[in-house]
């Protein structure tokens, strides 16, 4: 009998890796659902300008869709940050660090608020004009 070292042979030893895809699909998905909207508008207000920007109004069906693909992701990160047991990590991996836990924490809040402000934008964005 072989000895392995298979970490899916333990509860949740696939955790940290699953939450770092998550907020990486969160932050994948509000990217794309922002692009129509919230990313032109960033882009002028910085100065940055151009005939190509208009082209980026053209993903704006696609926006319920992103949104969506993007929500998701961001509830299941959430899920795994915040509700799930808390893996034990062995020392000196990533996991064991507390940067990689703040990191994944940082990137589903910032999507999280991207995808509310490019649902949003609607409302909002006449103030600015």
């Amino acid at each position: 009998m072989a000895l392995t070292n298979d970490k899916t042979d333990s509860p949740g030893g696939d955790r940290p890796a699953r939450k770092s895809w998550l907020a990486a699909g969160g932050v994948l998905g509000a990217f794309l659902a922002s692009a129509c909207c919230v990313g032109p508008l960033v882009l002028l207000t910085v100065g940055i300008s151009g005939a190509w920007i208009g082209n980026l109004t053209a993903l704006e069906p696609y926006k319920p869709i992103f949104a969506v693909i993007a929500l998701g992701f961001i509830g299941a990160g959430f899920r795994q940050v915040y509700f799930r047991k808390p893996t034990v990590c062995e020392p000196g991996s990533y996991c064991a660090r507390p940067s990689s836990a703040r990191i994944t924490k940082t990137a589903l809040w910032a999507s999280l608020i991207l995808v509310v402000a490019a649902l949003t934008i609607d409302w909002w964005a006449p103030l600015l004009y």
